[in-house]
């Protein structure tokens, strides 16, 4: 067994571009996949009940200064239709997601969580951003099982530029995630890449914070910014060296999935929706064969779907439930993976790997 990564390492990685040197990687990363998870690639159906959001962030376009924005809110019935529409399909977990929505109380949403659990075998997972200790573990006590909350970069300084606190008391969200899991949820979280004054330094720095908070889920995006907002407009612009900015390109993406996968080899990966708007001819397909093991089907109703623009140009924003369904089976069988049943947890007692390239 290789030694374990250091945050050295991972620094190398980062700015690694020798394409031969690369394909070692993505090789060792989609080996540790398939040795810690096997090569099965799990389903999550994404619900985006509601595009209401009480924040400020400067890159999403739900931010609640942005007026051009058409606001919505799922009715029960139409996102228990949806989880209908998961079974359906076959996947095991439907993702209930939202911007910081408090018209979705604390009552509503255990009651939408207690019928699904009542209704439908699917493992419920909550993206609902930062709320109270008291919601969250009536949440978990109405039967979710887990909550996706992403700290998108381990920068203080540079999350709160570009998140500013709504709640200036607030613990911040890495003290959040650790609460999570104390009230039994399986936690997932992640960051973005690319974001401006983003280093490459601080990027190792969340790679290995991911391994220290031993998390269930880690989700890897690139930045990319709605028109609406301060990030999108030039308004905001981070001051940093140009040789230490991270790019938002696709290959960074992909050596961070790599990376994270080393450093957490049982961990449910994505390759978000995300990446594939950059590439969307193969960029999924490219995620899966570097570290990831989950893919996140839109269900969100047809008429809502354009509504929830925290990016413009979003993959998939035309296809049905069931278009995106059939396309990403079709994508799954074209690089010889199957897919997997059940709900799909963590593999929690997976020996872990940690290798060094």
């Amino acid at each position: 067994m290789n030694a374990p990564l250091t945050l050295t390492d991972i620094l190398a990685w980062l700015r690694e571009d020798d394409p031969a040197r690369l394909k070692t990687l993505w090789a060792r990363a989609d080996e540790t996949r398939r040795l810690n998870v096997g090569d099965t690639i799990h389903l999550r159906g994404l619900v985006e009940i509601s595009s209401w959001c009480v924040r400020q962030c400067a890159y999403c376009g739900l931010r609640v200064d942005n007026q051009s924005l058409t606001r919505y809110r799922m009715e029960p019935g139409e996102i228990l239709e949806s989880a209908r529409q998961a079974v359906a399909f076959g996947y095991g977990t439907v993702v209930l997601q939202a911007g910081e929505d408090f018209g979705l109380t604390c009552e509503w949403v255990a009651d939408v969580v207690r019928q699904i659990k009542n209704e439908t075998p699917l493992a419920v997972t909550l993206s609902l951003g930062e709320r109270t200790e008291a919601e969250l573990d009536a949440w978990r006590k109405a039967g979710a099982d887990r909550y996706l909350l992403r700290f998108e970069t381990s920068d203080q300084a540079l999350f709160e530029l570009i998140h500013p606190r709504r709640n200036p008391d607030a613990a911040g969200r890495i003290p959040l995630l650790r609460q999570l899991k104390q009230l039994g949820y399986e936690v997932g979280s992640g960051i973005m890449v690319g974001l401006p004054g983003q280093t490459y330094e601080s990027v190792a720095r969340d790679i290995d914070l991911f391994r220290e908070l031993d998390l269930d889920m880690i989700g890897i995006g690139p930045f990319i910014p709605h028109p609406q907002t301060p990030l999108g407009t030039g308004e905001l612009k981070p001051v940093i060296e140009p040789d230490e900015q991270v790019p938002n390109t696709e290959l960074i993406v992909y050596k961070a999935v790599a990376l994270t996968r080393l450093v957490r080899p049982d961990a449910n990966i994505p390759s978000t929706t995300a990446l594939a708007t950059i590439n969307k001819r193969n960029g999924r397909e490219l995620g899966l064969q570097r570290g990831a093991n989950v893919l996140m089907p839109n269900l969100t109703p047809a008429k809502y779907r354009k509504l929830y623009e925290i990016y413009p140009a979003k993959a998939c924003i035309e296809e049905t439930g069931s278009a995106c369904n059939g396309c990403l089976r079709m994508r799954i069988t074209a690089i010889g993976r199957q897919i997997a049943q059940g709900p799909g947890g963590r593999k929690r007692h997976a020996q872990e790997r940690d290798v060094l390239c």
